[in-house]
């Protein structure tokens, strides 16, 4: 993790339900404060994805608290709330007693994870502010752009996207390659998950024709595959940071060149036009699928 602050990447993204992920940051932020009487500027977003039951004040606290003590902090920097089931309405509930939370400086940002327009209209129709929203958004998944975009702008809602890269598919890796079909070929639940968004957007014929469209720009352009597709989607309009994977501490998996170079690249319009040409003859997924987070639900 110090290797990524020292490059200038700085916020890392975890939950509750990421197995021991808030106590790996925790004891992390703990040695870089030991260590520096002026640490860094690292943030840290986590999420607080609830089961279903009761919603008041001391169940949210509870698990606000859970949360605090795990990362050894004071204040959570972001708190991103998920919800199972929207026809039970104490989703309500928790983001009020969250809202107070803020006012009282226990948490900074209060946002979202994978709540689809219709849900964030209601929510902020409560008056309850949220700052972002995290959702999946790629070249394969564009369904925000088609609501939840403008809904955004309007209200000054960032949106948090992961996904971009689908597991890693959107890589040189899957370049001229055979469709993968097998468990022992799709062997992660991101491969598995992404390659349904692929199969469902128009099928290994035509996301090979994105990839060999994206290896053309990004040869261009001197980078990845993975930068083009990070870039393309950091562009979108309502977009405030893009989520990257990566497996700490496992040599080439950790991504912090390419990272930076996403962040540096700049599109011309013609490789954007390239790109668009191939999208505009994928399937409507908002269509196929519904709006965005509804594959968990």
């Amino acid at each position: 993790m110090e290797s990524y602050v020292n490059a200038g990447l700085t916020t890392f993204d975890m939950a509750d339900i990421y197995g021991p992920a808030e106590e790996i940051f925790g004891r992390f932020y703990s040695q870089v404060k030991t260590r520096s009487s002026s640490p860094p500027p690292v943030q840290a977003f986590t999420k607080w994805v609830p089961r279903p039951g009761s919603m008041d004040r001391k169940v949210v606290e509870k698990a606000i608290q859970r949360s605090l003590d795990r990362m050894q902090v004071d204040t959570l920097d972001c708190v991103q709330f998920h919800w199972w089931d929207y026809n039970d309405k104490r989703y309500l509930e928790a983001l009020g007693h969250l809202a107070d939370l803020q006012q009282e400086g226990i948490i900074r940002e209060l946002s979202l994870t994978n709540f689809d327009t219709k849900r964030l209209e209601e929510i902020t129709g409560k008056g309850i502010c949220i700052s972002s929203n995290q959702v999946q958004y790629s070249l394969i998944d564009r369904r925000p752009a088609v609501h939840m975009e403008r809904f955004c702008l309007d209200h000054g809602i960032q949106l948090l996207t992961y996904g971009t890269l689908g597991g890693g598919l959107l890589t040189e890796k899957y370049l001229g390659r055979a469709e993968p079909k097998s468990r022992a070929e799709l062997n992660t639940a991101s491969l598995g998950k992404y390659k349904n968004m692929v199969d469902m957007w128009g099928g290994w014929g035509l996301f090979q024709e994105l990839l060999a469209v994206l290896d053309t720009v990004a040869k261009g352009r001197s980078c990845s595959i993975a930068s083009v597709a990070t870039r393309y989607i950091l562009d979108q309009p309502a977009v405030g940071g893009v989520i990257v994977g990566c497996r700490l501490g496992v040599p080439g998996a950790e991504h912090i060149e390419d990272t930076l170079r996403s962040c540096a690249l700049e599109l011309r319009p013609e490789d954007v036009s390239a790109i668009n040409g191939v999208l505009q003859r994928s399937r409507d997924l908002m269509r196929v699928t519904g709006d965005c987070g509804g594959e968990y639900r």
